[in-house]
């Protein structure tokens, strides 16, 4: 079997060395406990997730988080990182965080060495260091692993840029910014201010401004009568699966973010006599009674997937996904949803105009979890819009009235 990295000096070839037994017993235990055996027993003899374990293995280095940062990153180092953590084998840790720094690494793999001394601190000191705080308060799940590789991501094509045209750092100048901004064909080199803001800080670079991006109105709205058709079709129609079913009503319904309908659990379910609600905020909102059905069914089905848990299992996911104790991810969400026609942007957006238009900010942010400042440009654009439609009815009754000038 090829080796996953290259030896490192002293270290035995591979077949030699073994990880102590004790290492991976908490893994043999919890496979031995899978009920029922014969999923379990099918993932080891074929998946390719139990190869990558394996040729781990044959390594002989003590599992670490650090050894597995060190792999390419892939769906099956994911796996592996988490099946370790679910059986307790590894301690968890801040997964959409915390493996930037290794992302980063491969990155960098064919970028300058100055690009790399400037990307590292940046990435380590600032923008983690940041999002290591928010992640310690925020009161509801939010993936940051995206957004903060694209910043990175934008600061190396900024540098690319800059040497492109013989730049350096302290050379730059607001006529420089400026020119990058306008060769923009997306809102994405705006990102460069978390960079700039840097290295205003570190003295690297002068004060320079990144002007705001330009407000836009909501795009891609679903009308109400497509929202409710397909609403309808969400609750009835049972050639559908369940979750696909529950999540796209709830999207259409309350614009819940992709985020927090996969993050949801049977907690946020409340079944009393003759109501259910959904608990998203402070503000638990009334489901209806078909959706409510649907939430029940995820809330109470068997697990297919052999249960590799810890001693103190984490939560059961109302929407659970391939990697041991994770749910279902956003962009898997997503595309599940789009695949039976419901696009989650447009159903998203039309479900918060609806919302928008009888709640007031500080309610719909609650329900929503979006910040406060978004839902109040939210309430702006669906009570203006309201206003417009309201003026046209009228103008068109006046017009449609007998002896009215045409």
């Amino acid at each position: 079997m090829r080796s996953l990295r290259p030896r490192r000096a002293g270290q035995r070839p591979v077949g030699q060395a073994r990880w102590h037994d004790s290492q991976l017993e908490p893994l043999a235990v919890a496979l031995a406990d899978a009920p029922p055996p014969f999923p379990a027993i099918q993932w080891l003899k074929e998946s390719p997730n139990t190869k990558l374990l394996a040729q781990l293995a044959a390594e002989g280095p003590t599992l670490s988080h650090e050894l597995l940062d060190e792999l390419p990153p892939s769906r099956n180092q994911r796996y592996v990182r988490q099946l370790l953590v679910q059986t307790g084998i590894l301690v968890e840790r801040n997964e959409d965080l915390e493996r930037i720094p290794g992302w980063l690494e491969h990155e960098l793999a064919d970028k300058p060495t100055a690009h790399a001394n400037l990307a590292r601190p940046f990435l380590n000191w600032f923008l983690l260091r940041r999002a290591r705080q928010r992640a310690a308060t925020r009161r509801h799940p939010a993936s940051a692993d995206r957004d903060l590789r694209r910043r990175v991501s934008v600061a190396l094509d900024f540098l690319a840029w800059m040497d492109q045209r013989g730049l350096a750092l302290a050379d730059l100048a607001q006529e420089h910014i400026d020119d990058w901004i306008a060769g923009a064909i997306s809102q994405r080199r705006y990102l460069i201010r978390y960079f700039l803001k840097w290295t205003t800080s570190r003295q690297l670079t002068r004060e320079l401004t990144v002007p705001s991006i330009p407000s836009q109105e909501p795009q891609d709205l679903l009308d109400d009568d497509d929202r409710w058709r397909l609403l309808q079709r969400c609750l009835t129609d049972d050639a559908l699966p369940t979750d696909v079913r529950a999540g796209g009503a709830i999207t259409l319904l309350f614009g819940l973010s992709t985020e927090r309908l996969c993050h949801l659990t049977p907690e946020h379910l409340k079944f009393g006599d003759k109501h259910a609600h959904l608990v998203l905020g402070r503000h638990p909102v009334l489901l209806p009674p078909r959706l409510a059905e649907l939430l029940r069914q995820l809330a109470e089905q068997p697990r297919l997937r052999p249960q590799l848990s810890r001693a103190h299992p984490g939560p059961q996911w109302l929407f659970p996904g391939m990697v041991p104790g994770k749910p279902i991810s956003t962009h898997g969400m997503t595309q599940k949803l789009n695949r039976h026609g419901i696009l989650v942007r447009t159903a998203r957006n039309g479900a918060l105009a609806a919302l928008a238009a009888d709640l007031p900010s500080p309610i719909l942010a609650d329900v929503t979890g979006m910040h406060r400042h978004t839902a109040l440009r939210w309430v702006a654009y669906a009570r203006r819009d309201w206003a417009e439609y309201l003026a046209a009815r009228a103008e068109e009754a006046t017009s449609s009235r007998p002896g009215s000038v045409q």
